[in-house]
């Protein structure tokens, strides 16, 4: 089977992925920042013993043993933060699984960050699963834990549960109509987070967006769980009345992706913010059933290895920009005929 991030889930014709993660401190041990490089190894060195007894076919890898194209792959897909791999005064590793739906930061910010994901909204299945794994390790190892507060950790806006949920949505037809801003405002005062994938603001190229829990502290998973799915199916609803009003004017929206889909598909290079662009319109005619040349399947895979180190990674080589861009064309080529 698949890795998740190239399976479709539930309602991903607007959600496109689902994420828990949980911020956890051991006991005994300093702030990660605060740790000398010998107590970081004692970290690293306390989570590493207990990984063969957490099941879930999860491997130990040290990040100094990952090389710099697959970690850049790995935050391509959201896995691992660009943060996590940019300071390197820091012992760091990753127990990560074979699926990639599960992922565990040690020493990101925090000594752990315990992260599930799936495609699709799945939010209340990845909660059950990031519990279950949760209480495996709070067995082996004592976490940092106040009977007042919750849960320690670096920051006091993680303390609590130290749970955040969050999905990426695409949202397309709300930007072409003119409606994206007012519903990024209604998320924010519902006391949500949102913020486009590729940078800050409205004008996001290829037109994803996070949403993401705030609140860690006085609620229940269960109720970080409801708030969030609560919005989604607002902002999925939104989308989908959204492009059925794109859809009375047959001609242009055809048109529109079409045109998308013939760059694409003819480009000879082709940079990475054309190419989200592009796609994010090919997404859209393909999940409205315009476009016939694709399947949900082909777009998953256009989305992810064109992004620049899964390219690398699936050519297996290091390509500099103008390289990139002449092997992006290639590969779409390749994935359409597939």
């Amino acid at each position: 089977m698949s890795n998740w991030y190239l399976q479709n889930g539930k309602d991903s014709d607007v959600v496109v992925s689902s994420r828990i993660r949980l911020v956890r401190n051991l006991s005994g041990f300093k702030y990660i920042y605060k740790c000398t490089k010998i107590e970081q190894e004692k970290i690293l060195e306390s989570i590493k013993e207990i990984v063969p007894s957490l099941g879930y076919g999860l491997k130990y890898i040290d990040l100094d043993d990952i090389d710099d194209i697959t970690k850049v792959s790995l935050v391509e897909k959201h896995l691992i933060s660009p943060e996590f791999i940019s300071d390197n005064k820091i012992r760091k590793a990753i127990i990560i699984n074979d699926e990639e739906n599960i992922c565990i930061m040690i020493n990101e910010d925090d000594h752990i960050k315990l992260q599930v994901f799936s495609s699709g909204q799945e939010l209340e299945n990845l909660m059950n699963l990031v519990i279950e794994i949760d209480e495996k390790i709070g067995e082996m190892l004592n976490y940092s834990y106040n009977k007042n507060f919750g849960y320690l950790a670096t920051s006091p806006i993680n303390i609590g549960t130290g749970m955040r949920a969050s999905v990426i949505v695409h949202l397309p037809a709300l930007a072409l109509t003119g409606n994206l801003s007012k519903i990024l405002r209604i998320i924010n005062n519902m006391g949500m987070s949102i913020k486009g994938i590729y940078g800050e603001g409205t004008q996001n190229v290829g037109d994803l967006y996070q949403i993401s829990s705030n609140q860690t502290i006085g609620v229940t998973e269960k109720e970080i769980i409801s708030s969030i799915k609560s919005i989604t199916e607002k902002v999925i609803e939104q989308e989908r009345l959204a492009r059925k009003y794109l859809c009375k004017n047959q001609i242009e929206i055809e048109d529109r992706v079409y045109r998308a889909y013939g760059i694409m598909s003819n480009a000879l290079k082709i940079s990475a913010d054309e190419c989200k662009k592009l796609l994010s319109e090919v997404k859209l005619g393909t999940d409205l059933g315009i476009i016939k040349e694709l399947d949900d399947s082909k777009v998953k895979k256009l989305e992810l290895y064109t992004k620049s180190g899964n390219l690398q990674k699936y050519f297996g080589k290091t390509l500099d920009g103008y390289e990139r861009e002449i092997k992006r064309a290639e590969l779409i080529k390749q994935i359409i005929k597939e």
